[in-house]
């Protein structure tokens, strides 16, 4: 019983930091592609 619920609580953590690896990839990638997009439409706005 010991073993199984460790190696439970392993998988746990190693979902959740992969979870949150993602999700801040993911954020940055949105927040940099957004920047973009309105340097973009600021540009194109003004000429």
């Amino acid at each position: 019983m010991d073993d199984q619920l460790r190696i439970i609580l392993i998988i746990i953590v190693s979902v959740s930091i992969f979870g949150l690896l993602v999700f801040v990839f993911v954020k940055n990638y949105m927040k940099n592609k957004i920047n973009f997009l309105v340097k973009e439409n600021k540009k194109n706005k003004s000429k």
